[in-house]
């Protein structure tokens, strides 16, 4: 039995932070960021049939082209996607009046659609990113057990290459869903190796007035290329949602639309037209 401490619910039975009751989510959910882009794509739905909010968590459930879909916003950074991954996977696979763990477990598909810079010259904004590796520089997956699910070959070439600091932690490689690869991919889609950092400043180079540990890390990654995978963008969820959801049985990949290139030191006219051609492009895909 999950003690009351370790999977807290709110009076009315709905899981604690995410606000959530079992059934009230589809089997495909959608990963936002942004609180406020949940209904830019929820707009092109059918029908809503729910919808809740706490805090940065904004859920809507609805018919998209007769398919069930779930929206959900998770906020930034790779901690907010420890709450909800664990959250969601109680909802589909713990009996919440008994707090045991079911017999036949759940697997979810779990799609992020997010905004991100890219590390290579020839991947322009506006355009499209598959993520088909995650690289956690965040430390967050370390609580886990992930041995067995992470690339240790890729971990130590990246380790090597970047002549990285240990004591920041070990980075983690996760792949993403096959399955999920082979449902969303199309010939205008670049397939990369996406790093999740842990901050938007320092963690991504970013210097205003602190000094960073390393001020080459980003061109370091820049030149990475493991048998032919290189960096290509470089954002704050994407490999805390792989390792999770590798962990919990779930299928997860993640969809970028850039909007700033750190190469040529670019920035999209409209980051939004983007964000929008991508929800476009995801929707169609998940409702064939």
């Amino acid at each position: 039995m999950i003690a009351a401490s370790e999977l807290i619910l709110n009076p009315d039975g709905s899981v604690y932070h995410i606000n959530l009751k079992p059934g009230q989510i589809a089997n495909d959910i959608i990963f936002v960021g942004d609180q406020n882009r949940v209904e830019k794509i929820t707009k092109h739905f059918d029908s809503i049939e729910f919808t809740t909010q706490k805090r940065e968590f904004k859920t809507q459930t609805g018919t998209y082209k007769g398919k069930k879909i779930t929206v959900m916003s998770t906020g930034i950074g790779p901690d907010n996607i420890d709450i909800v991954m664990n959250e969601l996977d109680a909802l589909v696979n713990v009996d919440l009046a008994t707090r045991t763990v079911k017999k036949e477990l759940t697997s979810l598909n779990i799609v992020r659609i997010g905004t991100s810079g890219s590390l290579q010259a020839d991947i322009p904004c506006d355009s499209f990113v598959m993520s088909q590796y995650g690289l956690g520089l965040d430390n967050m997956l370390r609580s886990y057990l992930i041995d067995e699910i992470s690339e240790t070959e890729m971990e130590e070439a990246f380790i090597k290459h970047t002549n990285w600091d240990m004591r920041k932690g070990r980075p983690y490689v996760i792949a993403g869903s096959k399955t999920l690869e082979q449902r969303l991919e199309s010939d205008k889609i670049y397939k990369g190796f996406t790093g999740t950092a842990g901050g938007f400043y320092g963690p991504q180079g970013r210097v205003v007035r602190l000094g960073i540990q390393d001020p080459e890390l980003n061109s370091k990654m820049d030149s990475f290329n493991f048998n032919g995978t290189r960096m290509t963008n470089l954002e704050m969820e994407t490999g805390a949602i792989y390792g999770l959801g590798k962990l919990l049985g779930h299928n997860c990949l993640s969809l970028n639309a850039i909007i700033a290139n750190r190469a040529t030191g670019t920035f999209s006219e409209d980051p939004y037209k983007a964000v929008d051609e991508l929800i476009e492009y995801t929707l169609k895909k998940l409702a064939e």
